[in-house]
Parts: structure tokens; sequence; C-alpha cells
């Protein structure tokens, strides 16, 4: 995950050091560093507490770039299985996704 180099760049562009960083997300200044060094991955539960505390999308806490994988599988020549997964980050984002797929039923 390339979050460690992200955040750091985050951080440091803002002039903050890892030691407010950490005291903010109540916890350690090692766990943090761990985080922007890549070796320790960020809890799922940081992420948007990162997002907020920093003041950017939580897509920016993992770059500029949208990688979007598409992978078909054949479970015979006239059949296909397309899967896509969504990273929804708030409720009115999950209730837009609904909301579009109810009308694809129609």
């Amino acid at each position: 995950m390339a979050i460690g180099n992200n955040i750091r760049k985050i951080r440091t562009a803002k002039n903050i050091s890892q030691q407010v960083v950490a005291d903010n997300l109540d916890i350690d200044r090692r766990t943090y560093s761990a985080w922007e060094s890549g070796t320790q991955s960020v809890k799922s539960d940081y992420i948007p507490r990162l997002a907020e505390f920093f003041g950017v999308e939580i897509a920016e806490l993992f770059g500029s770039e949208t990688n979007v994988n598409i992978k078909q599988s054949f479970k015979d020549s006239n059949s296909c299985i397309n899967t896509a997964i969504l990273i929804l980050t708030d409720k009115e984002a999950v209730g837009r996704v609904l909301d579009a797929l109810k009308q694809e039923k129609k």
C-alpha cells in the first residue's frame, strides 16, 4: 500500500511532526512512523481519521492515481462474471449507489 509515502508527503507539506499526528490519533509515535515507512499497515479505522486530521479526501491518502482493476472470469464459453469492488466512505455515497442499483433493476 502506497499510503505510507503519501501520508509522509502530506504531513511534511503541512509542516507537522509525526508526534503531533500520533498525539491527535491517540497512538504511539512509533506506530505512526511504521505506517509512513510501510513496515506496518494503517488499520482501516484510522484512515478516515487521518484524512480528517490532514484536511484531505481519503483518496488523497492513497495518491492521485486511480486504479481500477476489472477481472473477467469465464465459467464457460457463453457466460462471464464481472466483479467490482467499491469503497464507499460515507452513508450518502452508499445511498446513491443503492438508488442507482434500484433504478437499474426497473
